[in-house]
């Protein structure tokens, strides 16, 4: 039965022979997004720049030309007018005004009064919004600690459930996403608002769970072979993991393209964000978390040997359990001690018997000591060795 395949088994795509390619391509997108960021800045919303919101209905379709033309001479600064879900919705954005409250609230009577003028009965104000400086101040550092904090957590856990170098890898990908991530919205403007920071979170989550796939299968692999080089060892984690990694993404990208283009204006920016996100996570968990750890080199085992000094072979390993470090030396088989032999009281005896008689014998056979001193006592001395034998012969 013929199937379809996306993406094919056993693919061998040398993903990092490239890796200096991609390496360059992503500090170059990196460093343009850090210029832009410090250049341009980002276009902060109401929601952290603070100002004046207000969504008017019409009941016909709404001429936001008109509209803007009407609002232009009221000497309030910036104006932005935009449709807002449908033709016969409007999104106004004024700036804050100097003063207090009450100045903000001129400027809204000053605006209703313009509008009315034109569409009469026919305009309804759905809601009015002030943000003060203050407010915007505290959710920006509040939306800064929320991806600061993210990011650590997300270290730790990998430090955990890995170890360090993996940490460390996971967590430059991460950045190198949500550095790219506010880069495009500094570059084509968008609005920056608290769904914007709720996006970026999204894609710190999503992008750090394409990357600890790959790591899991890169420590799957360091068990299974120990011979193999580093480079091919990751390259072929990689491979491995490909076809999970595409599929998830594309189906994830379809969902977020209806929303795109179906969800209007209300999370169009909120849509395009998490599309970009989720093309840079793939991007950085197949080109750049798995070479990164070619310069961090995992460290393995007790004995804190890295990962491309470790001997790895599959012929070997087919039998080891699973639960040995990879990078750690081999376990010597330990050679049984031998068991000790179980003896008698007979054995004992017969064992001293057999020696005394070996001793005796020997004295036999052998040649008399050459006797030494004077006469007396050599003859001495022969008398007690005619004697000892005597004896001998007498117990045998």
């Amino acid at each position: 039965m013929w199937r379809f395949r996306l993406i094919p088994d056993n693919t061998k795509i040398p993903f990092l022979r490239l890796r200096r390619t991609f390496f360059i391509v992503s500090i170059v997108l990196a460093v343009l997004s850090v210029a832009v960021l410090l250049g341009r800045g980002l276009n902060f919303g109401i929601d952290f720049a603070g100002g004046i919101l207000i969504e008017v209905g019409t009941e016909r379709e709404a001429d936001i030309g008109q509209m803007r033309s009407a609002l232009t001479g009221l000497d309030l600064g910036e104006i932005a007018l935009q449709e807002f879900g449908s033709p016969t919705e409007v999104l106004i954005r004024i700036e804050r005004q100097p003063g207090d409250a009450g100045a903000q609230q001129v400027a809204v009577t000053v605006v209703r009064e313009a509008l009315s003028a034109n569409y009469s009965d026919t305009l309804s104000y759905r809601r009015v919004e002030t943000v003060g400086p203050k407010v915007g101040g505290e959710l920006i550092q509040a939306g800064i600690i929320a991806v600061v904090v993210s990011v650590f957590l997300m270290l730790v856990y990998i430090w955990f459930r890995f170890e360090l170098p993996f940490a460390i890898g996971a967590v430059i990908a991460l950045l190198h996403d949500v550095l790219l991530s506010l880069g495009i919205f500094a570059a084509l403007g968008l609005e920056f608002n608290l769904p914007i920071v709720a996006a970026i979170l999204l894609i710190v989550g999503y992008s750090m769970n394409d990357t600890v796939v790959v790591y899991d299968r890169v420590r799957e692999n360091l068990r299974k072979y120990k011979t193999l080089p580093l480079l091919q060892l990751l390259n072929q984690s990689v491979n491995e993991t490909l076809a999970r990694t595409v599929i998830t993404s594309l189906t994830t990208l379809l969902a977020l393209l209806a929303l795109l283009i179906f969800g209007g204006a209300v999370i169009r920016d909120f849509s395009f964000a998490m599309i970009w996100g989720v093309i840079v996570g793939t991007y950085s968990s197949i080109f750049i978390a798995g070479a990164l750890l070619l310069y961090v080199q995992p460290q393995r085992g007790a004995q804190k040997k890295t990962v491309g000094q470790a001997e790895r072979t599959a012929a070997l390993d087919e039998d080891l359990p699973p639960a040995r470090f990879a990078g750690g030396p081999e376990p010597e088989a330990a050679l049984p001690e031998p068991e000790a032999p179980v003896a008698n009281v007979a054995d004992i005896a017969r064992a001293a018997d057999a020696a005394e008689a070996a001793l005796a014998q020997e004295d036999e056979d052998g040649p008399e000591p050459e006797p030494t001193g004077s006469r007396r006592q050599r003859r001495a001395s022969s008398a007690r060795e005619r004697k000892r034998r005597r004896r001998r012969r007498g117990k045998r």
